[in-house]
């Protein structure tokens, strides 16, 4: 057995293991993090596990991020809800590992996050407060709005009496999305990413990839990006804006997307990443959704303290409160310098 990094070379072998592999997620896949690379710079790096006949038997993709405000670390993957080590049995995860580690030395990072969707059952330290919300899709959508309680197909009504209504596409989406989008993160004191790093997406990923926005006449009012692999179907990016919020386009949005989903044969819609019993959480529960867990786990140098990059931390409070002050284009502009360095 070898471990090494991987070149260019190796990238057809990497997606064929990640396709036929049963443990893998869509960020394994190298589009991904030359996305990452290509959009804000940092160095994609994945190590490769070879068994004695040559043949890929676990893969680890990371990203090295160095910013002179957050810091030096490591994420597999950053920006995603998931990523982490993909191994075919537990030696061949701890090689990875163990690799990684050394690299992350020799990189002189503080940490470096590995974002599992099971424990690595190694000793690292894990935070585990965050859980994805999945709900197991019908064979159909009328098949899936019959299975709804009254009360949320009533709500789904709501915005389509109000005259809302809803396209599903691709790059013809994109600049609706992102004006939602950016909006609703400056109002939430969050960099926004530039929209670049949709397009390459839709542009990389061209049979798995969508933008569904709701519409009040010709002002979108709600917006989601869909992200499809093997059975599974996410929406990582959502977002709405507030001022039409009495007429519940976010309803709109999530049963048009999982109506699509539907139709496309997808077996399970992934609403996105929650916190426990928080407002996101349950608004994504009345679906039907059940969590799962994500499990975040950290080597980190010299026994120091897991990082704290989230808008949680105290230290990051004055600055959220002025970036909600500002103009949106301000934040569209700046904001993209800013949250390259935020995982």
């Amino acid at each position: 057995m070898s471990i090494r990094l991987a070149d260019v070379r190796d990238e057809a072998r990497i997606d064929r293991y990640v396709i036929i592999s049963d443990i893998t997620n869509t960020y394994h896949d190298v589009r991904w993090g030359r996305i990452a690379e290509r959009c804000f710079g940092h160095k994609y790096y994945v190590l490769l596990s070879e068994n004695a006949d040559g043949v890929i038997d676990g893969i680890l993709p990371f990203v090295h991020i160095k910013s002179w405000i957050f810091g030096n670390y490591m994420v597999s993957m950053p920006y995603f809800n998931y990523g982490g080590v993909c191994a075919n049995d537990e030696s061949t995860q701890e090689r990875l590992i163990d690799e990684a580690v050394r690299m992350a030395k020799d990189l002189k990072v503080q940490h470096i996050e590995f974002r599992q969707e099971v424990s690595l059952n190694n000793g690292f330290p894990e935070k585990t407060h965050k859980v994805s919300m999945r709900l197991r899709l019908s064979d159909s959508p009328d098949e899936l709005l019959k299975s709804f309680p009254s009360k949320l197909r009533s709500q789904i009504k709501v915005p389509q009496k109000a005259g809302l209504t809803v396209r599903i596409g691709r790059m013809e989406e994109l600049e609706s999305f992102y004006t939602v989008f950016s909006r609703n993160m400056r109002d939430l004191g969050t960099p926004v990413y530039p929209m670049k790093f949709f397009r390459s997406i839709l542009e990389a990923f061209p049979e798995n990839t969508w933008i569904g926005s709701v519409y009040a006449g010709n002002v979108p009012v709600a917006s989601g990006f869909l992200a499809g692999f093997k059975s599974r179907i996410e929406i990582p990016w959502a977002s709405s804006v507030r001022s039409y919020n009495r007429f519940s386009p976010n309803m709109l949005l999530y049963w048009s997307c999982l109506k699509f989903a539907c139709e496309q044969g997808y077996g399970t819609f992934d609403f996105g990443r929650s916190t426990a019993e928080e407002s996101t959480y349950k608004f994504k529960e009345q679906w039907g959704a059940a969590p799962s867990p994500m499990i975040w786990s950290y080597w980190v140098h010299d026994e120091a303290k897991i990082p704290d990059l989230t808008t949680r931390n105290p230290k990051y409070q004055l600055a959220i409160g002025i970036w909600k002050r500002l103009p949106l284009p301000v934040t569209q502009m700046l904001g993209p310098r800013i949250v390259k360095n935020i995982p």
